[in-house]
């Protein structure tokens, strides 16, 4: 297996798992703070757009054939 390819496998399965962990403490932050309804979903719209900018930026790379 080449660099590019590990390269590749591993940002396929450890990027989606980092952000499954950082919902998580999104989640937990929510909690223990006490931030509502709306402060929860703040949080957590701040981190959606996080991961939609992620993906994004796959599906141009893809597009583009990058």
């Amino acid at each position: 297996m080449d660099i590019a390819a590990f390269d590749d496998l591993m940002l396929t399965l450890l990027v989606p798992g980092l952000i499954l962990f950082m919902a998580f403490i999104v989640w937990d932050l929510a909690k223990h703070s006490n931030a509502g309804k709306f402060g929860t979903l703040v949080l957590f719209g701040v981190l959606g757009l996080g991961v939609l900018g992620f993906v994004i930026k796959k599906l141009v790379a893809m597009n583009l054939g990058l």
